[in-house]
């Protein structure tokens, strides 16, 4: 037996079986017929000496009117919550535009990784990071100002209110168009790790 099988957690809700099905009333004999096994497969389930099929417990969880939730609630996997602090975010100034960080890379164990910034452009000025392109995908929503997103050889003009999503593959930069400072909440997956510990 591996250290992985000796660290599960056995599954044990045979006792959830029974509590449910004698508040309902019903004999184990009545719930056997109405879910198609044996009497004594209920009987060994409820007591945990055996780990029913999965057609198995669906139809018992449909005969005793379960929710699954219900019958595996202690086995859900932890989900780690990460909050980051308005005076603890790290800042990143890239000439004249201020990146600040929402989410990072270090917080996501999985696949799904991505960065999330509040990005801060002054009138005038545009972000530079994107002008040669690079692999992944962004999406943004302007949170108030107004400006340009400059895509390949496109050009879309962005209000307060607006979002976007592209491909990074294309070189790309937002420009600040307005008369006043530009912000914006910026996501990018998977991250560039733009900002560093």
């Amino acid at each position: 037996m591996t250290s992985m099988q000796n660290k599960r957690k056995p599954y044990r809700f045979g006792e959830k079986l029974r509590q449910v099905r004698e508040r309902k009333g019903m004999t184990l004999k009545s719930v056997a017929q109405e879910a198609g096994v044996s009497e004594s497969l209920i009987s060994q389930i409820e007591r945990n000496r055996v780990s029913p099929a999965i057609d198995t417990l669906l139809a018992l969880t449909d005969v005793l009117d379960i929710n699954l939730e219900y019958l595996f609630d202690e086995y859900k996997k932890e989900r780690p919550v990460y909050i980051v602090r308005r005076e603890t975010r790290r800042v990143m100034e890239e000439k004249e535009v201020v990146y600040e960080e929402l989410s990072n890379a270090e917080t996501h164990t999985d696949h799904h990784e991505m960065e999330t910034y509040i990005v801060n452009v002054p009138v005038g000025g545009h972000t530079h990071r994107g002008n040669y392109g690079h692999y992944g995908h962004e999406t943004g929503f302007i949170l108030s100002g107004t400006g340009e997103l400059h895509y390949h050889t496109s050009v879309y003009q962005l209000n307060e209110g607006d979002s976007v999503t592209f491909s990074s593959s294309a070189p790309h930069s937002l420009a600040n168009i307005g008369d006043k400072p530009l912000k914006a909440i910026w996501v990018v997956t998977p991250p560039n790790r733009f900002i560093r510990s």
